[in-house]
């Protein structure tokens, strides 16, 4: 029989409360998900099963040589701004989304490129893998990307993107969300994360976001609303920094 949202819940629920009680007993706090954490159930046939093979050697700069070099000639003045890539308006609510990436003691990372990719207004990404029936918007493709300024901030403006529903279980929809990329000093010290919107309804039934366990982490993925970054008649503001590391760190998809 296919999975229900209750069914889901009911798992998400046991494990939420089993971390719960090793965290009053004392244990560590986990910013970061089980790689088998099995609510979500493509984790469990997609997550490293062996330990970690060293490559050519175990020299990473091998790795780098081939990688990509990125800096501030390869920004344009558009890339930052998904509203502009395309000849007409996007359809959908403006927004600007800005924050710092810092380090664990709160100094900014400076000209990092931070890449993001998101769904549009109706749900739906311009990848040939999603077919769900929302509409494509020829004027937005969901992808841009920036370099952080001297004091660590990045800012985007773009869409806010709709929720969508996947195939993890029978009824499943994702909370709208925006994933970022952050590439550090080398291609191979990219980290993946993604960022939530302030209450979202959907947050208690998504099995990606409850993996996150600890309480305090899961709100560090969701955005403030600052009414100071919205831009009078064009868009809503929203502030999200970005922890690199340390015991404030924003999850990142491949853990720890």
């Amino acid at each position: 029989m296919a999975l229900t949202q209750s069914d889901i819940d009911t798992e998400i629920d046991d494990l939420q409360s089993t971390y719960d009680k090793e965290l009053a007993a004392g244990a560590a706090a986990r910013s970061h998900p089980a790689r088998d954490y099995a609510p979500y159930r493509s984790s469990l046939l997609r997550h490293p099963r062996q330990p970690l093979v060293a490559v050519d050697g175990g020299d990473p700069e091998t790795v780098e040589l081939s990688g990509p070099v990125f800096g501030p000639t390869d920004i344009t003045e558009i890339d930052n701004d998904l509203t502009r890539q395309h000849p007409g308006e996007p359809l959908g609510e403006r927004i600007t989304v800005s924050g710092r990436l810092l380090d664990r003691a709160g100094r900014p990372v400076r000209g990092q490129l931070v890449e993001l990719w998101q769904a549009n207004a109706s749900g739906r990404y311009a990848h040939l893998r999603d077919q769900h029936p929302a509409p494509l918007d020829p004027n937005f493709t969901g992808v841009g990307r920036t370099l952080t300024d001297d004091a660590g901030r990045y800012t985007f403006t773009t869409i806010k993107p709709g929720a969508y529903p996947w195939r993890n279980h029978t009824n499943a929809w994702r909370p709208a969300h925006i994933h970022f990329s952050l590439f550090g000093t080398a291609f191979t010290q990219r980290l993946v994360t993604q960022m939530y919107f302030p209450g979202d309804p959907l947050f208690a039934y998504d099995p990606i976001l409850r993996s996150v366990t600890d309480r305090a982490a899961r709100e560090r993925l969701v955005a403030t609303y600052r009414h100071e970054l919205s831009q009078p008649e064009f868009s809503l503001g929203y502030e999200w920094d970005i922890v690199l590391d340390g015991p404030s760190a924003t999850w990142i998809e491949e853990g720890r």
